[in-house]
């Protein structure tokens, strides 16, 4: 991949439209999370999810996985209704989600063999992804013989073998060290890139969202709303192949400041 690619205007692929989410309490109470929170994610695009601890970053998240129902409002994946999980929709948690038991193949090859996929597209398919994820040499390697970068590949690459149409990530570096973090979110441009993946992702730190986010999604402190949407225009439609060369394009400090900025004023409303 060369240092700089283009990305283009695309439909939506993924609308939220006035969605809330409350949750019940003790004593018959409930507590509001999510407020009339509408956004739309284009085809191939990176959306970031950021936003101030506490805003509801992960229960959007969940509720676009299925995991979580709305109260109200409306999501939609390609024009239809999200009411439920389902294999369209891939999702990496921060946590470690290999099984201990199989190997890096197999756990790759899981969700394919669960679906009925016959054997030889299954070591095809994961094969490929487990190129993706510059993995190849470890196929026969277990969970306990990788480091935590190598195991959120193998999760990745998993979930990218069941050809979802939406890839949705909740905090998958959060756990790792900051050169494997790094390097993490490298590999995730080129993923995308290779891979022309649509992407949804939460988290909660701003110079990873500036580096990834084709659109950063800014959620307002509880409950959750969209306070503001953000296109990076100092990237010019363009993904960067390595992270130095966003941090020294002029317009990333002012971004950052200006996140920043957003993210104290939230976060202090939370705090009272």
């Amino acid at each position: 991949m060369t240092d700089a690619t283009t990305t283009g205007a695309a439909p939506a692929k993924l609308v939220i439209e006035r969605v809330s989410k409350r949750f019940p309490m003790k004593g018959g109470r409930e507590i509001l999370a999510i407020e009339e929170a509408s956004f739309t994610v284009e085809e191939n695009e990176i959306c970031v999810i950021l936003g101030p601890s506490g805003c509801g970053k992960s229960t959007v998240l969940r509720m676009i996985a299925g995991l979580e129902t709305p109260t109200t409002g409306a999501l939609r994946l390609d024009g239809s209704a999200i009411a439920g999980p389902d294999r369209e929709r891939g999702m990496v948690f921060q946590a470690y989600t290999s099984f201990d038991w199989l190997s890096v193949r197999g756990n790759v090859e899981y969700g394919m063999r669960i679906n009925g996929v016959p054997k030889d597209e299954r070591r095809e398919r994961a094969q490929r992804y487990i190129d993706l994820v510059h993995l190849a040499g470890f196929e026969d390697a277990y969970p306990a013989q990788l480091s935590g970068g190598m195991k959120q590949r193998v999760a990745i690459a998993r979930t990218l073998a069941n050809d979802p149409a939406l890839l949705l990530m909740d905090e998958p570096f959060g756990a790792l060290d900051a050169e494997t973090r790094w390097h993490m979110q490298e590999l995730l441009v080129a993923i995308a890139e290779a891979a022309n993946t649509t992407t949804v992702m939460v988290t909660h730190d701003i110079e990873e969202a500036i580096f990834l986010g084709d659109r950063i999604v800014f959620m307002s402190a509880h409950p959750g709303r969209v306070h503001r949407i953000i296109t990076p225009e100092f990237k010019k439609g363009r993904r960067y192949a390595s992270k130095e060369a966003v941090l020294d394009l002029p317009g990333y400090s002012a971004l950052e400041k200006e996140i920043m900025g957003l993210m104290r004023e939230q976060g202090g409303k939370d705090q009272h």
